[in-house]
């Protein structure tokens, strides 16, 4: 899972990405509003944690901007406000849930787990067709056969596996494995669509990985194995 933390104190933001990173989360941070609205829309974050003082935009701005855009992403909105008018001001500006500074942290992965399991981010196993990929050990399988998937081979299945049918371009695919800021190019994502095609043959899978031109990749079912 994917967690994209904006907040503008730097040594809190950074021990929190620290925190959910031992959990096992994928954790980008930025230090004001309006590079926060730009990370968010990208679309490839599960969860936004969210400040409210901010530098450049505050966070209920940010909430708005993100829900005006209609991404569905859940917030969590982490600020010292703690007044009930600052509650709902916060929730009707688009916010999931509402956690006021300081916090323990035990509070703060539960409220993490809650949202994603409210949104279907914590299944165990992804299937299409005859194969699955278990999201806890990065196992590929199909029947008996196994194989395990490199860390971006994972990450690659599990994106695919989310969209189905529906095309994934190779813009998209850099922003949601490399990252924004990465010096990787299309060919990289080519380089490890070819190695996720051996894998699946290789454990007899009928999923295909197809692509068209200019519109990128999707998965699709191959009813004759």
């Amino acid at each position: 899972m994917k967690i994209l933390i904006i907040e503008d104190e730097k040594l809190l933001a950074d021990s929190v990405k620290r925190l959910l990173e031992r959990k096992g989360f994928d954790v980008d941070c930025v230090y004001d509003g309006k590079t926060g609205e730009e990370y968010a829309e990208l679309g490839i974050y599960d969860l936004l944690i969210l400040d409210v003082m901010m530098p450049e935009m505050d966070g209920y701005s940010v909430a708005r901007k993100v829900r005006e855009k209609h991404c569905n992403t859940p917030i969590l909105m982490l600020t010292a406000k703690s007044e009930l008018e600052d509650r709902i001001t916060g929730l009707n500006a688009g916010a999931d849930y509402y956690l006021t500074k300081p916090f323990d942290t035990g509070e703060l992965l539960a409220c993490v787990n809650a949202l994603l399991r409210r949104q279907g981010g914590q299944v165990d196993e992804m299937i299409f067709g005859n194969t699955g990929l278990d999201l806890s050990t990065g196992i590929l399988s199909c029947n008996d056969r196994t194989i395990r998937l490199s860390e971006k081979e994972f990450d690659m299945m599990r994106f695919l596996l989310q969209s189905g049918e529906k095309n994934l371009s190779k813009e998209t695919l850099l922003i949601k494995i490399w990252g924004y800021e990465s010096n990787a190019t299309e060919n990289n994502v080519e380089v490890y669509i070819g190695f996720l095609r051996k894998k699946l043959a290789a454990i007899g899978s009928n999923i295909r990985i197809e692509s068209i031109r200019r519109l990128g990749y999707h998965l699709e079912v191959n009813e004759e194995c």
